[in-house]
């Protein structure tokens, strides 16, 4: 089974979203799956039952009221969002193995920058020194999910001094500029695509 891949460059968020509700729900049986890659305009994003209180002062950013699990997160420049919209049935996939396979796909990636990451079983994501690295969040409708990881490369960590992130209060975020990586944003992405081929037990992908 194959990946289809699209690089959607830095879009709004929003419209993200809607196409890949859109995809799921127009999707059949024989739809190759797709991993996008996108860089955000600023937003935070909360999750179906996210609670608001933990946005402390959003400013000018623009909320979402999205539909995957979990709190609230940001995203914006300098980040780099891996989108996974996999057909779970089809692949035999469950939703806790997929989002392992993210964690460990971003943990082996970190690896090959010298950085050693580990998952949380009390808060899904992506640490480095107890400081979150990437977060993520999935949504499963009809057997395939959608949303997915994002990695923060560059972004203004500021942005995240606003909220509580992924619902926990004082939680450190880190990027891997601040740890001695100085990538450009879309840098890491093909062995990112790599380690999580590599997760999945799948090699073939479609430009």
């Amino acid at each position: 089974m194959s990946f289809r891949i699209r690089r959607l460059g830095r879009s709004e968020y929003e419209p993200v979203w809607r196409a890949m509700q859109d995809f799921t729900a127009g999707r059949a049986e024989d739809t190759p799956d797709e991993l996008w890659l996108v860089e955000h305009a600023p937003v935070y994003t909360l999750g179906m039952n996210g609670d608001p209180s933990h946005i402390l002062d959003a400013g000018d950013v623009p909320v979402v009221r999205t539909d995957r699990g979990g709190q609230v997160t940001y995203h914006g420049p300098g980040q780099l969002v891996l989108y996974v919209l996999v057909d779970l049935q089809r692949r035999k996939l469950g939703v806790r193995r997929m989002v392992s396979a993210l964690e460990l796909a971003a943990i082996e990636l970190l690896r090959q920058y010298g950085l050693k990451a580990h998952a949380r079983a009390d808060a899904p994501g992506v640490y480095v020194d107890g400081a979150k690295i990437a977060s993520l969040g999935l949504r499963v409708r009809r057997g395939c999910c959608y949303h997915g990881i994002a990695l923060n490369v560059r972004p203004d960590l500021g942005a995240f001094g606003r909220i509580n992130p992924c619902g926990h209060a004082g939680m450190p975020v880190t990027r891997l500029i601040d740890l001695g990586v100085d990538a450009q944003v879309f840098e890491p992405a093909a062995a990112l695509l790599r380690e999580l081929m590599l997760q999945l037990g799948d090699e073939e992908l479609i430009a």
